[in-house]
């Protein structure tokens, strides 16, 4: 995840946001701290969707084809590193 310190720096502007309103530099250090966080919550969940798989009551896999996409490119760019 993020570090601990970027985390209570964002923590730390939204406050002053909310009280005292942000310098021009620090809206957009608050900026680019919310989309690095953003980003690495996306590559965290992404990877833990990839291992998700579905089944209906039959038993059957339904697993999206969107997750099904995502391991088979997973798994290709694994292929190619070996």
């Amino acid at each position: 995840m993020i570090s601990d310190e970027k985390l209570q720096r964002i923590n730390e502007l939204a406050k002053k946001s909310k009280e005292k309103g942000l310098t021009p530099e620090e809206k957009e250090e608050q900026q680019k701290l919310r989309k690095e966080y953003l980003q690495r919550f996306k590559q965290l969940f992404t990877e833990q969707i990839k291992h998700v798989t579905v089944y209906d009551p039959e038993g059957n896999d339904v697993t999206p084809d969107k997750i099904k996409q995502l391991r088979e490119k997973d798994n290709d760019n694994q292929s190619f590193l070996h």
